[in-house]
């Protein structure tokens, strides 16, 4: 861990005011959220949430960013300065003393990180391949009152909260508002990014929120006879978003609504789905350190020397003209992962390369490093790694996601700026941002199928190889997608206009 020298202000509230470069504009906004990059990560929600904070800077918006100090975050190549102030959470009839570190992100942007080693300090953010942490009901009921009490000091404006892990953060500011009297002009904005992830515990737990009986209801946090710690966010938010423009529908319906369509119903007034955008400055082969050769939508013959890259540094046969199919995802279910395993056998014997690189379920990272062994074509790397996962997007021809459901996702848009075909279900977010190949489409950036099984997603594979061998064809769609732009500026504004709406309400 890096540690910065204290400043003069390190006795001081754990917020300090940020430089507005528009301070007419401007408006106090905290981020409460598990993972941000630089500092923690397992997957797209801390890019999403660096990104968004990065945006909203540019438009002139004070930002904080508060997560745990997770082992991670603390060995983070990033310097840390410990805040003189530590602060004192309520937690099951008891009060538990944190600290607090400061991390600045950017000019504008700085991360407060909740230290309590007894909870965060592990080696991972939310549990091992075998399964998650027994006390996680605990560790997150923590986090989300341990958020209240640091910006209890300077309470923002806008209060933001980032899927189920702070959820309850704004379940009790509302159910327990007596207690956060410095709040009373907050408006809180919740954001689900990926619905399937709820933080649903027994009712054991429900000592530990210290929040009156009543609220352990069905029209409130109870489940099932279970509690639901995203329900509680989902209930008590000023404004509910998602991370697409597809899924607010999609969530209200039984398929995926994953038992809380009848709550997104019933609130689909303050329902509304925002894109999430891609960041350009750590996504572009035009300047990505990570790759073999730079290159360009003018000139792609640097995309050939990232293919030889990769296929070296995975141990591939070096075969310049034959189709790479790259896959860069967390190994669960939810990634289409299960559907992958069945279809990997008929996609093995065709004559193309498959290069995967993730980490996630056990079972999954075992079946695939075993399919690996037995095929000299398919080569698995069972890691989160930055570095490779960009010479994936930069030397594979097409980036494989057969996803069950997705929100948003990143990995379409980053693979498209890299000139990199998706073949993607249609569903959530891919089918918003993935222009298809078909009939007469002269736009089309990527292929589409519908079912979730093996025909239909060795259709799409098919449909891809075909297109592989006509190189015009191609190369313009490799245009096409490298022209998409989904920039953060847009999504920013859309968040910023929810804000200022709740402000003046």
């Amino acid at each position: 861990m890096k540690q910065a020298k204290p400043g003069a202000n390190a006795q001081k509230s754990p917020i300090r005011k940020a430089r507005a470069r528009h301070p007419e504009a401007s408006c106090s906004i905290a981020m409460v959220s598990c993972e941000v990059v630089p500092l923690a990560k397992t997957g797209g929600l801390a890019d999403a949430v660096y990104a968004l904070s990065r945006a909203l800077e540019g438009l002139g918006q004070r930002l904080t960013v508060v997560l745990p100090a997770h082992r991670s975050a603390k060995h983070a190549n990033v310097p840390l300065e410990r805040i003189g102030t530590r602060v004192h959470v309520p937690l099951g009839g008891r009060r538990l003393e944190a600290g607090v570190w400061k991390a600045q992100l950017s000019a504008h942007v700085r991360a407060l990180l909740i230290e309590a080693d007894a909870y965060f300090d592990r080696d991972d953010l939310y549990g091992t391949p075998e399964g998650d942490y027994p006390d996680n009901a605990e560790r997150f009921a923590f986090f989300s009152r341990a958020a209240l009490e640091v910006l209890r000091h300077e309470p923002p404006q806008i209060l933001h909260a980032h899927d189920w892990h702070p959820a309850l953060s704004l379940a009790f500011l509302k159910a327990d508002a007596e207690s956060y009297p410095e709040f009373s002009q907050t408006k809180t904005v919740l954001t689900i990014h990926n619905l399937g992830y709820q933080g649903v515990f027994t009712e054991n737990c429900w000592p530990l929120l210290g929040l009156g009986q009543k609220w352990y209801h069905p029209e409130f946090l109870e489940f099932h006879g279970r509690v639901n710690f995203l329900k509680g966010g989902l209930m008590f938010a000023d404004k509910i978003t998602t991370v697409s423009k597809s899924y607010p529908k999609e969530i209200q319906t039984p398929e995926y609504g994953f038992g809380l369509e009848g709550v997104l119903q019933n609130r689909a007034s303050n329902l509304e789905g925002i894109l999430n955008g891609a960041d350009y400055e750590v996504w572009d082969p035009v300047n990505d350190r990570y790759i073999k050769a730079s290159y360009g939508i003018e000139d792609l013959s640097g995309k050939l020397a990232c293919k030889a890259d990769l296929q070296e540094t995975l141990g591939l046969p070096q075969a310049p003209d034959i189709p790479l199919v790259g896959m860069v995802s967390r190994l669960a279910e939810q990634k289409g992962i299960g559907l992958l395993l069945e279809t990997l056998e008929a996609l093995a014997k065709r004559a193309l390369q498959v290069a995967i690189v993730g980490k996630g379920e056990a079972s999954y990272e075992q079946a695939l490093s075993a399919f690996q062994a037995a095929h000299d074509n398919v080569k698995v790397c069972i890691a989160f790694d930055e570095a490779l996962a960009h010479k994936v997007l930069a030397g594979a021809d097409f980036v494989l996601i057969p996803s069950r459901y997705e929100p948003c996702g990143l990995v379409q848009m980053h693979a498209m700026r890299y000139g990199t075909l998706p073949i993607a279900r249609a569903t959530g977010g891919l089918k918003d941002t993935i222009v298809p190949h078909g009939p007469g489409s002269k736009k089309a950036a990527g292929f589409l199928f519908e079912g979730y099984d093996v025909p239909s997603l060795l259709g799409a594979v098919d449909a891809a190889l075909a297109v592989y061998k006509r190189k015009a064809t191609r190369r313009a769609m490799a245009k096409n997608a490298m022209k998409a732009d989904f920039s953060w500026q847009k999504t920013a504004e859309g968040y910023l206009e929810i804000y200022k709406s709740l402000l003046i309400a």
